[in-house]
């Protein structure tokens, strides 16, 4: 019965195609849909291209151009046609339809003037949610377009991307970001943020705002920074600033390469100081090999030195080269942080030995005499007094001792540097005292226990 009722159906709908053909009359569904077409603005005769668009508004598509216009009263000369004014508030007539949106402690300047057609077309477009321009496009009709014309651009900001970090109505932080400070780039840096949030030492600028160094925009430099280290580092560490500029030996990691980063991670560390590397593995992974210095000085390989030479100087066996050096420059040589005489002989005054006074005591070379100050003494004199405390040639503390490491006990030299002749020291130790045969006298004695007397 039902398939009967079916094929009914289909040849009375058929016959009637036939007849109105036939006729050259539409169809009662025909008369409707030509009839609502006549009632709207988009015809053949008016607004024919409107809602052609790839993104069309919705009244438009429905053709329910009254629901933003409103009713109006058709033109008095042209009989059959509508005259629509403009509409006078228009912010009023988006929210007919539109939830207004809840209110927020920063409110885009169109939004807040409820000039919604600032970026959005009522119509349609061929953007979507009927924008006037693409992507970014239409941020730049007001906003200035320099702020992308940097060298580097910032991914989001470089394919238009505005809205990934900023709300285009209201927001609750200031220029409508969609988040506060490193809350807003962590967003999609997630690497980093997982990073910081696992490492000890964190950069304050990382802590605080990003855009203490990067540009969210746009910049001269990779990464979208202003401008690079060290100029961008001394932007806030005003100290070494001053530093740099006064010190005369200057440390070669800062003038080469990536400058301070040489040494320091810009983001994050387990490191104090946002090291890159535990202090000493990162002095020597620089100083694995020799160097000459501007005068044709040779800075030696100290890994090999250290490797080869057992016996180590109190901070070299602490792993800390900055007890001694100061990385970032000196006035002294070698970049020592205090005065240590750099030749074999010196008058003596106790300023010129401020970097060994910084640990050992200067009573040391103070006292002629002494049966507790020093094991190098013969019976009770001072023989540290007698080396190096003189008016002229005084014998300095690198005339018997290297400074980092040696394979003598007390750090005893093998040789020293004088002039360009190696002078070999000789030095032999016993139970109670020692001697030496070193190319400036003939062999001398000493004991603590029973004083030797030398020729």
């Amino acid at each position: 019965m039902r398939k009967k009722t079916f094929i009914l159906l289909i040849l009375f709908t058929l016959s009637s195609f036939i007849v109105a053909g036939i006729s050259g009359k539409s169809t009662s569904a025909q008369t409707d849909v030509s009839k609502k077409t006549e009632d709207t603005c988009i015809t053949s005769k008016c607004h024919d291209k409107m809602g052609k668009e790839k993104f069309v508004h919705g009244p438009v598509a429905a053709g329910e151009c009254t629901v933003c216009h409103g009713k109006s009263p058709k033109h008095k000369k042209k009989p059959g046609k509508y005259k629509f004014g403009k509409i006078k508030d228009v912010a009023k007539a988006c929210y007919s339809c539109h939830e207004k949106f809840k209110p927020k402690k920063f409110i885009h300047v169109p939004v807040e003037e409820g000039e919604c057609m600032a970026c959005h077309s009522p119509h349609g477009s061929s953007y979507k949610f009927q924008l006037l321009a693409k992507g970014g496009d239409v941020c730049f009709n007001c906003h200035d377009e320099d702020i992308v014309a940097g060298e580097f651009v910032h991914g989001p900001a470089a394919v238009g991307g505005c809205v990934a970090c900023h709300e285009p109505h209201t927001a609750d932080y200031e220029k409508n970001l969609k988040a506060e400070g490193t809350g807003l780039c962590f967003m999609c840096h997630v690497d980093k943020a997982e990073a910081v949030h696992k490492s000890e030492f964190v950069h304050k600028p990382v802590s605080e705002d990003c855009t203490g160094c990067h540009n969210p925009h746009s910049a001269a430099k990779q990464f979208m920074l202003e401008s690079q280290s060290p100029e961008l580092c001394l932007k806030c560490h005003k100290d070494k600033e001053e530093q740099l500029r006064t010190v005369t030996v200057k440390h070669a990691a800062i003038e080469m390469d990536r400058s301070c980063l040489n040494c320091h991670d810009a983001h994050m560390s387990n490191i104090a100081m946002n090291l890159s590397m535990e202090p000493m593995d990162l002095c020597l992974s620089c100083h694995d090999r020799e160097y000459k210095t501007a005068d044709g000085t040779t800075v030696m390989d100290m890994k090999k030195w250290l490797a080869e030479n057992t016996d180590h100087h109190g901070p070299v066996k602490q792993k800390d080269c900055s007890g001694c050096h100061d990385p970032h420059g000196s006035v002294n040589f070698r970049i020592l942080r205090n005065p240590y005489p750099p030749t074999f002989y010196m008058a003596f005054s106790p300023e010129n030995y401020n970097l060994c006074f910084s640990c050992h005591e200067k009573t040391i070379v103070l006292n002629p005499e002494t049966t507790k100050l020093t094991n190098f003494r013969n019976g009770n004199i001072n023989l540290h007094f007698t080396h190096v405390n003189k008016p002229i040639k005084g014998r300095t503390c690198r005339a018997c001792h290297e400074t980092h490491a040696s394979n003598f006990p007390n750090h005893i030299r093998e040789a020293v540097p004088f002039g360009s002749w190696d002078l070999p020291v000789n030095y032999q130790k016993t139970e109670t005292g020692g001697s030496c045969t070193p190319g400036c006298h003939k062999l001398k004695k000493y004991d603590r226990i029973k004083k030797e007397i030398n020729g």
